[in-house]
């Protein structure tokens, strides 16, 4: 029996690595979790351990650029390999029985082929960063006792800077072993697959075998004849799945209307609003009923807790934003800025602009390109502490704040001193929707060096914004009201907006903060000068 060593998922964004060196040679015997291989990726090196005892057959060669998922060698097993081809008379003889008792013909045609498998395989925790340490099991895809196909995602880890899935690493049948909510350091063994499991059935049995297998509880649902996964009517989508459970909505009250009756994101929203409907409709005709129990007996309220288990995200932007209270000299000033010639500039071109680059004419583009010029000035409003050093960058990386769904992230912009308008609001879109479907990558959400926040779109009025470290600035946005200020000597009606800019005071001085706002609010109130450059 030959066990193909793969290439173990390191990152949700990286898709190969570097087979750096062998440990082993072909030929070699090696043991259970003994290190075989050294791999390489643009972020980190880690080893490669082989999964069983037995005989190593290399694959691939060092200094091969291999995919994730891709054979690096095979572990030979001399001891089960053998007795292979005298087992394959079964079958025949299996094939060849009278019909009247195919659900029996079928137990000897599983024994073969769970042998076949070696056993249980653990699943592992796998390497997913250079700096990431321990992961949370967010929740299981799949539950105790199904039957899992290769490369079918299995779990949910999540650490403090993304979310990933864990797939199956063979066909079989899944034992978990770590709970959801559980913090797993790298390497810990996750689950086991025992055996091929129900899938590996399937395939060559007669059809009056199918049958039969139907009336048990698993009934093959899962597998298809041509070996690709299915689902059956009624299974929800990972995404769909977690808004259900978040939501306390059964899966069997809601009807798919993707692949095969599967249930899809649209269709758990969908189901959530139904159930509010119903759980209303439902104590309409209680009230009657409550009215005359109160009078008789006084009214008591329900008075309810619910505690909820901080996400790996959650505690690591509470250390930070902790951190950077203790650790940074923070001031903020503020300033107002002048929307209404912006406006005036979004309503004129705003169709066009629209038509031409397919994307919407926002104000955080116009924010963004006024940060980077005002950059240029005072250069030290973009530099960070590293050591006894101040760093300052010829380039600006800004960093968006984005409200996701697992909390407050922030996506980098990258090189946005050098993007026009229509590029900035094009990156902002990609970056948002990736940030609210939980699918940003650790690269695109570090390497930041000034940071906006808009409060505003939650109706804050004024704020203090804390620091994103190891950045020294950040720019808040609020909401825009119409208020009367005075304007060459009148009163009138404007549409403003305070800007707060946080600062560390130990980089940057009281002159370059109030003097790189007063630029910012400049560059705003004259949208020229930001094509112009002046």
């Amino acid at each position: 029996m030959s066990l193909a060593i793969k290439v173990p998922p390191v990152g949700e964004s990286i898709t190969e690595v570097t087979l750096a060196s062998w440990k082993k040679k072909d030929g070699d015997h090696v043991e259970m979790d003994e290190v075989i291989a050294e791999l390489e990726s643009d972020k980190a090196t880690f080893e490669l351990t082989a999964e069983k005892a037995g005989t190593l057959q290399l694959v691939a060669k060092e200094g091969d650029t291999l995919a994730i998922g891709a054979v690096v060698a095979n572990i030979e097993d001399g001891g089960t390999a053998a007795p292979a081809p005298a087992a394959q008379p079964q079958p025949e003889v299996v094939a060849n029985a009278p019909a009247p008792a195919p659900v029996a013909a079928a137990a000897p045609v599983a024994t073969p082929a769970a042998q076949a498998t070696g056993g249980s395989l653990e699943i592992k925790v796998p390497t997913v960063g250079e700096s990431i340490t321990e992961v949370t099991l967010s929740r299981w895809i799949k539950k105790d006792g199904d039957a899992v196909e290769m490369d079918e995602a299995i779990a949910e880890l999540e650490s403090d800077k993304a979310t990933f899935e864990l797939t199956a690493e063979k066909a079989g049948t899944l034992k978990t072993i770590a709970k959801e909510g559980d913090v797993l350091p790298i390497g810990a063994v996750v689950c086991t697959i025992e055996g091929a499991g129900a899938a590996a059935v399937p395939a060559p049995v007669t059809p009056a075998v199918v049958s039969a297998a139907d009336e048990s509880p698993r009934g093959g649902a899962p597998v298809s004849n041509s070996g690709g996964v299915t689902y059956a009517s009624g299974t929800p989508s990972p995404a769909a799945a977690k808004i259900l459970a978040e939501k306390g909505v059964d899966p069997k009250g809601v009807n798919g209307t993707g692949v095969d009756g599967r249930i899809t994101k649209g269709d758990a929203l969908g189901a959530q609003v139904e159930s509010q409907k119903s759980k209303v409709e439902s104590q309409k005709p209680a009230a009657p009923a409550q009215a005359q129990t109160s009078q008789t007996t006084p009214q008591t309220l329900e008075r309810g807790e619910r505690r909820e288990k901080m996400t790996s995200l959650r505690k690591t932007v509470a250390k930070r934003l902790v951190a950077v209270k203790n650790e940074t000299a923070m001031l903020t000033t503020f300033n107002e800025v002048d929307m209404q010639p912006i406006m005036e500039l979004r309503g004129k071109y705003k169709d066009k602009f629209k038509e031409k680059h397919g994307v919407g004419l926002g104000f955080m583009s116009f924010f963004t390109k006024a940060v980077t010029e005002a950059l240029k000035d005072w250069p030290a409003v973009g530099a960070r502490i590293e050591g006894e050093e101040v760093v300052y960058s010829d380039f600006a990386d800004i960093s968006i704040a984005v409200s996701a769904p697992k909390g407050l992230v922030v996506p980098v912009i990258r090189n946005a001193d050098g993007m026009s308008l229509a590029e900035i609001e094009k990156a902002i879109v990609v970056l948002a929707g990736k940030a609210r479907e939980n699918k940003l990558t650790i690269p695109e959400m570090t390497g930041g060096t000034f940071t906006i926040t808009n409060g505003g779109v939650f109706g804050s009025m004024l704020s203090t914004p804390i620091l994103n470290s190891p950045q020294s600035a950040i720019l808040g946005m609020h909401n825009i009201i119409e208020r009367p200020v005075a304007v060459n000597g009148q009163v009138v009606i404007r549409p403003m907006m305070y800007l707060a800019l946080s600062y560390d005071h130990r980089i940057v001085d009281g002159r370059e903060s109030v003097s790189f706002l007063v630029r910012v609010k400049q560059l705003l109130e004259d949208p020229a000068r930001l094509l112009l450059g002046v």
